[in-house]
């Protein structure tokens, strides 16, 4: 057990004024996120805090997270996308997300019914781990890019270079966040403001 993680049940991520306070989200699922977390360490990963949240690896890879949001807490697991998922509990975190996938919970119940399944889901990300296996991602080439970031890129071979440095995880977070507007001069201002993450190397949340 990583002390960290202690902190983290009884004040939060503190990556919002909300920390350490009655209003964090957190607080609202203390129990669920102590029972998952019991139930993740019982199948022997190692706990660490990535992201402000309770992490769980083998060997170095990263396998799970238990994670704390409004309206439920989730036991999510990185490469989710290629899981049997036999017992159909498995959701995408949003339309966009290709790899990921979690388990969604509003009560200890719900956990306690679950923790067979959840633990055949951990030992079998860990074996896809063992295996080597990897997700199909799409390719970046295949991702939308909205015409005010293309007319940057074709203004600024600085920027282009930089942009093209970048993984495909971080090009696709960057595309996806200039493509939510529907108004050009709100994508245009995402882009002005990304401009100097990008050119430094860094992911959009970084």
């Amino acid at each position: 057990m990583n002390t960290t993680v202690d902190n983290y049940l009884v004040a939060g991520c503190g990556r919002c004024p909300l920390g350490n306070t009655p209003a964090c989200k957190v607080h609202s699922w203390q129990k669920e996120l102590t029972l998952l977390r019991a139930i993740v360490l019982d199948c022997g990963l190692t706990e660490t805090i990535k992201w402000g949240v309770p992490c769980y690896t083998f060997n170095g890879h990263n396998i799970c997270i238990v994670s704390a949001f409004k309206e439920y807490c989730s036991l999510s697991f990185f490469k989710g996308a290629l899981l049997q998922d036999a017992g159909g509990v498995l959701t995408s975190p949003g339309e966009n997300t290709q790899a990921a996938r979690l388990i969604k919970f509003t009560h200890t119940k719900e956990i306690t019914k679950l923790a067979p399944v959840l633990k055949a889901y951990i030992y079998e990300a860990v074996e896809l781990e063992k295996t080597g296996q990897q997700p199909v991602f799409k390719k970046i080439t295949e991702q939308a890019v909205p015409i005010e970031f293309e007319q940057q890129l074709e203004r600024n071979a600085r920027l282009l270079a930089a942009f093209k440095a970048l993984t495909p995880g971080r090009q696709r977070g960057y595309l996806l966040h200039f493509l939510q507007p529907k108004q050009s001069k709100t994508r245009e201002a995402r882009i002005e403001k990304c401009i100097a993450q990008i050119l430094s190397g860094k992911g959009l949340n970084e």
